[in-house]
């Protein structure tokens, strides 16, 4: 293919793409689920798992391979862009209420799922059921622990949002649980995937290499972040849109993902004297992010093979399922009413919780790109991360059937009648 034919075909796949993309979503909110699920939905329709299968391959035509590569690189900068809105949406302030709960439940929502990812992973090492090309050791192990304990915030907030559970005890825990697990959690996958693969380096150089980079981040990035977002227009947009570029960049030389650095970028954003983020700044950056994001969808989509899974991938699908679920669901309850409130609202704060969305998939698409997950592995790690979202909005329905699951058992709030402070929540945008 040609410069201009490789140019016509990308343009053409990024316009089907995007446009099946609105068109899913908008069908997926109707349904009562976050857009996330019908984006997810575009990349497995248009690959191997089902128009792969039809008689002439129809997905090669409205994707052409040789597009394809290009497509993915147009897809991690979507994708930096975005983790850089997920870093300035986190909303600080809501550390500040209801500061035990949120310090168990978030502990619980790292701790129990951790546990028991790292159980299971042991478990299948030495198996027929390990993935494939990754060696015996801890590596996976642990991966595997911090992947299924992700929550993805923007999911979250969205489903908080539209539910009217923004102003509530189960909201405000699960929201600010949810944004403390985030940085710990991208934390923790930052150190696995560098000591999984650090290059060759030895983990002193690896270590040192990081505290360069923190230190620049701190020292020339911070004071330029807070310079520029005083400016207005395109003379604020162009240094933020390349700060997130230029720390992706460097976390990805440094053997990390290039999502690490853009995360890390949107956490020193400038934010209110109250903690929140910059709605201004939040809205333009959410937007940045997502506008290209479902071609990030594509190279997901291109990657799991659905139909090619057998008897006993179903199996372990059923157990990733199941320890995924009851390791966050029931691990977060349990810690919200340990915490005094109601079974009814540390169930919602569980059911909240438990929701992965894109922010797992992300993870995946670090965990693949690093050695860590073969193909079988990821399809059925994304298979999990979209049954376990689809699932929040079904679950809070029927846990609040016979009335406010936010309001308790009898209907009063956990916090003794007093109205929980209304906050702004991050994931404003399109609920990714």
């Amino acid at each position: 293919m040609s410069a201009e034919e490789i140019t016509s075909s990308v343009l053409a796949a990024t316009g089907v793409v995007v446009a099946l993309a609105a068109g899913l979503s908008a069908l997926a909110r109707r349904v009562g689920q976050p857009p996330v699920i019908g984006q997810v939905l575009v990349g497995i329709v248009l690959g191997p798992s089902v128009l792969g299968r039809f008689p002439g391959d129809p997905s090669s035509a409205l994707v052409p391979d040789e597009a394809l590569p290009h497509l993915g690189v147009l897809g991690q900068v979507a994708l930096v862009l975005f983790m850089f809105s997920v870093g300035c949406e986190l909303d600080t302030s809501l550390l500040r209420h209801q500061g035990r709960a949120v310090t168990t439940v978030s502990a619980a929502a790292l701790a129990v799922p951790m546990a028991a990812g790292a159980g299971l992973g042991w478990l299948v090492l030495g198996s027929d059921l390990a993935p494939r090309g990754v060696p015996d050791g801890w590596a996976f192990p642990l991966y595997l622990a911090v992947a299924l304990s992700i929550t993805a915030m923007p999911v979250l907030a969205s489903i908080v949002r539209d539910r009217g559970l923004s102003a509530t005890t189960p909201g405000t825990v699960a929201t600010a649980a949810a944004a403390l697990t985030d940085v710990v959690g991208w934390v923790l996958l930052a150190g696995v995937v560098a000591l999984a693969g650090s290059g060759g380096r030895s983990p002193a150089e690896l270590i040192g290499l990081l505290a360069c980079y923190l230190l620049a981040m701190l020292a020339v990035a911070r004071p330029v972040l807070r310079r520029t977002a005083a400016l207005r227009g395109t003379l604020r947009d162009g240094p933020l849109i390349a700060v997130a570029l230029l720390s992706g960049w460097a976390t990805s030389v440094l053997g990390l993902h290039a999502v690490f650095g853009a995360f890390l970028a949107g956490l020193l954003m400038p934010r209110r004297t109250d903690g929140a983020p910059d709605p201004e700044l939040v809205s333009w950056a959410d937007r940045a992010g997502s506008l290209l994001l479902p071609v990030f969808f594509i190279t997901t989509g291109w990657s799991v093979d659905i139909g090619g899974l057998g008897g006993a991938d179903v199996l372990l699908l059923l157990a990733l399922f199941g320890v995924a679920v009851v390791a966050k669901l029931g691990g977060c309850t349990l810690a919200a009413r340990l915490s005094g409130g109601s079974w009814r609202q540390s169930a919602v704060i569980g059911a909240l919780m438990n929701t992965r969305g894109l922010t797992e998939l992300i993870a995946l698409n670090v965990g693949k790109q690093a050695g860590l997950l073969d193909g079988r592995w990821y399809s059925l790690l994304v298979v999990v991360a979209v049954a376990t979202t689809a699932m929040t909005g079904p679950l809070l329905t029927w846990l609040r059937r016979d009335g406010d699951a936010e309001g308790g058992e009898d209907g009063a709030d956990s916090t003794g009648g007093r109205p929980v402070p209304e906050v702004a929540h991050a994931g404003a945008g399109p609920g990714n």
